[in-house]
Order: structure tokens, then sequence, then C-alpha cells
């Protein structure tokens, strides 16, 4: 069954040789960075067991994940493992680890008195406790370096910490440990893993994974350069496939928005984000270029938070269509602002012939109104007051845009490194902040000079403010 090329020493052993090492490493600081779905997490789980479970056991384990999910996971493998060893063990379920924080773990405890405690990604978890520490998905915490500074000291006396995940940025400290290990002589003596995709294919992973595999599903017919092929077509774009399979970080300095920044304003996994609780919605629709995709962003604001309660991407449709999309809901936010460059003219005016122009905005894309959509997104990220769902694609979207300055010192914003080229979910969220803005933001200005009674050019004093399809004067 299959068609893999590479067939392990040990075909019929549980694991496969980058496994089995990360696994009988005993070193005190380990780092494991690697691809996705190459069965890091239940190898690990299986280290945790054989190390727990053993009469004698000197040490609990202290595991974080990103979420809640993530750690219920963790400690279903660990239960799979503890069946398969015959190690008895007892789940106890979620239970308060920390009675002044009220931090709780899914607990799982053997006959040598000791237990595996799988936690959130809450740092402070950590605090005041020993034993062995797993930061798995290291990179996509909150505060990666703020958990590893807790977890640290809770070694002192014994254990291992163990760090395992897939980049997130250049800029985050997960980069920044590995950066250390293999520039900076590994100051502090961590034990490096690296294990892309191509390293696990190498080592047998298509194999282990057709066995697994349905006799009926399409990897079956595949080589390994030919699955290769087929999860990097699978990724939203070339950035995403090589930090996500290859190891190989997204450039935080090139992209307008850091890896860090988009992720500390994501849902948890298991966050029912689209569910509306008040009736303060906000709107913005990008209208596409190619491949006819349109995106429209919802927004509800809560306090000073923007949530984001619904994004839909359109691709391929007639407008007639579209608009039986949009229009629901139009009727329900209490401000739409619609990009009216090019083709979107006509939307915009149909629009606003039906909800009125007190509540459609047309905004007519221009390098200084781009400018003026895409710093607020920011802006807001940076103070934690915009929430947007976990999602490849948006996630692809809003790493696209560049921000480039021109020979003649103006700002540019381009989606160059997409290919579309246009950043169709980011420009859409823009104009949904924008939407909520209140008062409404103005979107830059042209200066115009003033002359007093000799008829001398003074300073500039009066602005000409274009918000949209709007023109209004004021004096400063």
């Amino acid at each position: 069954m299959g068609n893999a090329r590479i067939v392990p020493v040990h075909k019929d052993g549980l694991f496969l040789p980058y496994q089995m090492g990360w696994i009988e490493d005993r070193s005190r600081l380990k780092l494991m960075e690697k691809g996705r779905q190459i069965g890091m997490s239940w190898s690990t789980a299986y280290g945790a067991v054989e190390r727990t479970a053993v009469q004698g056991a000197r040490n609990n384990q202290w595991v974080s994940s990103r979420d809640d999910m993530q750690a219920m996971l963790f400690i279903q493998d660990c239960k799979m493992w503890s069946d398969v060893l015959d190690m008895a063990a007892r789940d106890m379920g979620e239970i308060v680890v920390d009675q002044a924080s009220k931090v709780t773990a899914r607990v799982l405890e053997f006959a040598s008195g000791k237990r595996i405690n799988s936690m959130s990604s809450n740092p402070d978890a950590q605090a005041g406790k020993r034993g062995g520490r797993i930061l798995d998905e290291f990179a996509l915490h909150p505060d990666p370096r703020k958990l590893w500074s807790i977890a640290y000291p809770g070694i002192t006396w014994g254990g291992q910490l163990e760090v395992i995940s897939t980049h997130r940025g250049s800029h985050n400290f997960f980069n920044q440990l590995v950066r250390e290990i293999k520039e900076s002589g590994n100051p502090k003596k961590i034990s490096l893993h690296t294990v892309t995709l191509e390293k696990a294919l190498a080592d047998g992973f298509l194999y282990k994974l057709q066995q697994a595999l349905p006799e009926d599903d399409p990897i079956q017919a595949m080589t390994e350069a030919e699955y290769f092929d087929f999860v990097r077509a699978g990724c939203a774009d070339e950035e995403s496939f090589l930090q996500e399979y290859m190891c190989i970080p997204g450039d935080d300095d090139v992209a307008f928005l850091e890896y860090d920044l988009i992720a500390a304003c994501e849902y948890a996994g298991n966050t029912d984000w689209q569910r509306i609780e008040g009736r303060e919605l906000y709107c913005g629709v990008d209208i596409g270029r190619k491949k006819d995709l349109t995106v429209l962003w919802v927004l509800e604001r809560l306090g000073d938070v923007l949530y984001t309660r619904h994004v839909e991407p359109m691709e391929r449709m007639r407008k007639s269509d579209q608009e039986k999309i949009l229009y629901p809901w139009f009727e329900r936010c209490q401000r739409i602002c619609i990009d009216s460059t090019g083709l979107g003219i006509g939307w915009a005016d149909d629009a606003q012939d039906k909800f009125g122009e007190h509540r459609v905005e047309a905004v007519n894309f221009t390098p200084a109104v781009k400018e003026a959509l895409a710093y607020p997104v920011r802006g807001k990220m940076e103070d934690r007051v915009l929430r947007i769902p976990y999602d490849k694609q948006i996630r692809a979207d809003l790493r696209s845009v560049t921000k480039q300055s021109t020979t003649a010192g103006n700002i540019r914003f381009t989606a160059e490194r997409t290919p579309d080229g246009h950043a169709d979910r980011f420009w859409a969220l823009g104009l949904a902040v924008h939407a909520a803005s209140t008062p409404a933001e103005c979107f830059g200005y042209q200066a115009v000079p003033t002359r007093h009674k000799e008829g001398a050019d003074l300073p500039e004093r009066t602005i000409r403010l274009t918000a949209g399809f709007k023109t209004s004067q004021r004096a400063m």
C-alpha cells in the first residue's frame, strides 16, 4: 500500500529517526524547529510518559500548549501511550493547579505518584512549579520571551526544558533562540534539532503516513517529490510554506505587520468568534482586481475593542449575486466603507442609493488613502483592541502588505509578494476599521497656504481634509 520510495530502516518501529533522536536526547535544554504535522507532539508525549510513569520518577511534567484544545489533545496522546506501555495512569480531568491565580490544567497521574500537567498558554501558570517543562508550539504563544523566563527556573532542581515549534516571524523570541544557537556560540548550551518537511520525508515520513491513511486516499499514489509539491501548492503563499514546513521564518523587516503582532490579536482556536453580542456593527468591502475577488469584513464594537464577526471572500461571482450576500449585512451595519476605485464605483453608487450616503462611504484608493487605512489597523493591533480570526489566508493577506518609500520620499503600500498582488482581506479590514472610527477619521491632507495683509506667504495654517468621497476645509 502506498507509493513511497523511501522505506524506514525499521519500518515496523513506532518512530522515525528524527523522532527517536528527540526522544532519546536527555539534554537539560533542547529545542526543535520543525515543519507542521510531522508527529512531534505525539513523539514528545511518548517521552513525557516514559519519564513520568517509571517507578522512582523524580519530576512532574508541566506542559504549555497554544490553547485549551491543544492542551487536551496532548493529554489524550499521553493517555494513549500509557495504555500502549501498560503504565497505570489516572485521568484526573481538569483541576486547579494554582489556587491563587485559579489556573487549571488537564492532569494525568501515574502509579509513580508523578503527574503530567497540560495547561494552556498563560505564562504565569508556569510560575512556582518544579519539574520538567514542555513548551509546545512555543512561537505561537502570546509572549514566548515571558514564557521562557518563567518556565526556565522551574528546572533548577531537575528536569528538562523542551521547546518545540514552527517559526512565526524573524522577530519572534523563538527565532532569536535559534539564531543565538547557530550564530552566537550557543551560550545557553541548547541542543538544537531541525526537522523540515524535506528531512522528515528523507527519514520515511511518507511511508508512515501512507500506512495510516485509507487505501483510497489520493496521497497513497504520491512519491516523496509529489507529496512535497502537493503540500507546497496547498499553502497560502510561498512565505507560509517556507515558514510552516521548511523552518525559514518570515521576514518581519519586510512585512508591514509582524507575525507576533498579528498573532496577539487572533482569537484562540476554540473561540466562537462569529457570535454577535450587541448591535454596533461596521463593515468594509474591498472590490478585487484579479480573480474577481471581493471581500466583506464585519466588525462589532464592544467597549474599546473591535471584534471580527464575519469575513467572506467572493470569487468569480456576478455583481447581483454578491449583493445578495452584502446587502443583508449592510442592513445590520451602522456604517459601511466600500472601495470605489475603478470598477468599485458602481458598487459604491448602488449601495449609497439604497442605504444612503450618511451610512455608505465610497473610498477611492490613492497612495495617501492606503496609508491612512493601513496605519490604524496596525495601531489597533499594537493597542490590542482588535480581534481577528486564526486563518491561514487572512494571515497571508495581512503579511503580504509591505511599506515602501518612493524616490520622492512618499510612502507606498504594496502586496507584491502574493500571487494576486492585492491583499484583499487586509484592505477590507482597513475599510472596516475606518467605518468603525468615531468620529470619521480623515484620510490625509493637502496644505493650502494663506497670506497676510502684505501678501507674503505664511506658514501652512489651513488644511483641506479628504475623507473618502467628501471634501471639506477647516482652519487649524
